[in-house]
């Protein structure tokens, strides 16, 4: 059957539409994205704003006309972090129903980590182990590990790219105090979390998911998503300090010239690579693989999953 997802993070609205039937692996057939920055349009007390709230209406409307040309049978719509944080999220939710008829389901931050894992242990299979999954969100970082389908821990965390821009990172570029207080932050914030990491086996297989690791891993000279997602890619942490050093004192524009870099996330990239420093030294991780799928197939496949 024709499935699409409707995602709606704190960076991007993504649609995807997919192929997919029980046991075989979703296959994509058209992709459509509005780059939205939902955390960035708050109010001083981080309620989404008219224009946010009127945009994202706007959009979700374009995704239905676009999935009804398409060929959609069934449509798959949730929020994340940015809904989720909002202390109106409810109300942004109530409009976007009474405007197009889409009923959005926010998910809870250890609901996308378990969804993300199960996509990531669906792409690398029963062979990678025991796993460790990355994600690296605009709003927020997800850790999960297990043996299984279902993580063994799953964390949840309020340090995303967009997040951490927003809050720490000032400046166009922003300067080297700045930079430094917010490593500090973010490694005080993982290290008060990975108790539960530390307690636990080592895992035998790390991926890293998300936009912003595979453009980390990109600019570290992975190849690029034109040769197809079957290619192996891997980020080593010390290619992630490097990165970290070569774009600290690069505008958001220099930074959108470097392979796998948009100019939507040129801002958010030093933050990111901060994320996943801390993330891959705490835990131990001198290596990871970069996994194409996460939350959105995650949720086609848990989908896929009910209907049998």
């Amino acid at each position: 059957m024709r499935l699409g997802v409707i995602d709606i993070g704190s960076n991007t609205v993504h649609l995807l539409v997919v192929d997919a039937h029980h046991g075989a692996a979703p296959i994509p057939a058209t992709k459509h994205k509005m780059v939205l920055r939902l955390a960035e349009h708050v109010d001083a007390d981080g309620a989404i704003d008219e224009p946010g709230a009127a945009d994202l209406a706007r959009f979700v409307h374009e995704c239905l006309g676009i999935a009804e040309d398409q060929g959609v049978e069934e449509i798959l719509a949730f929020a994340t972090s940015a809904i989720r944080e909002a202390p109106n999220g409810d109300a942004v939710l109530e409009r976007v129903r009474r405007e197009t008829g889409v009923d959005l389901q926010v998910l809870e931050g250890t609901d996308e980590a378990r969804l993300t894992f199960l996509a990531a242990r669906r792409w690398v299979g029963w062979s990678a182990g025991r796993l460790l999954v990355i994600d690296i969100g605009g709003g927020s970082l997800e850790l999960t590990l297990g043996d299984d389908e279902e993580p063994d821990v799953a964390k949840s965390l309020l340090l995303g790219a967009g997040r951490v821009t927003l809050d720490h990172l000032p400046g166009d570029p922003p300067s080297a105090e700045d930079i430094r207080a917010a490593r500090r932050t973010v490694r005080a914030a993982l290290a008060r979390e990975i108790r539960p990491y530390a307690k636990a086996a080592s895992p035998d297989s790390v991926v890293g998911t998300s936009k912003t690791m595979r453009s980390l891993a990109r600019i570290a000279g992975a190849a690029p998503s034109g040769e197809g997602p079957y290619v192996l890619r891997t980020l080593h942490v010390d290619d992630v300090r490097a990165t970290i050093a070569r774009i600290a004192p690069m505008t958001g524009a220099e930074r959108s010239t470097l392979a796998g870099v948009s100019s939507a996330r040129a801002r958010q990239i030093l933050a990111g690579g901060i994320i996943a420093e801390a993330s891959m030294d705490l835990l131990g991780v001198d290596e990871l693989s970069i996994c194409p799928w996460a939350m959105r197939e995650g949720v086609l496949l848990r989908y896929l999953d009910l209907m049998t």
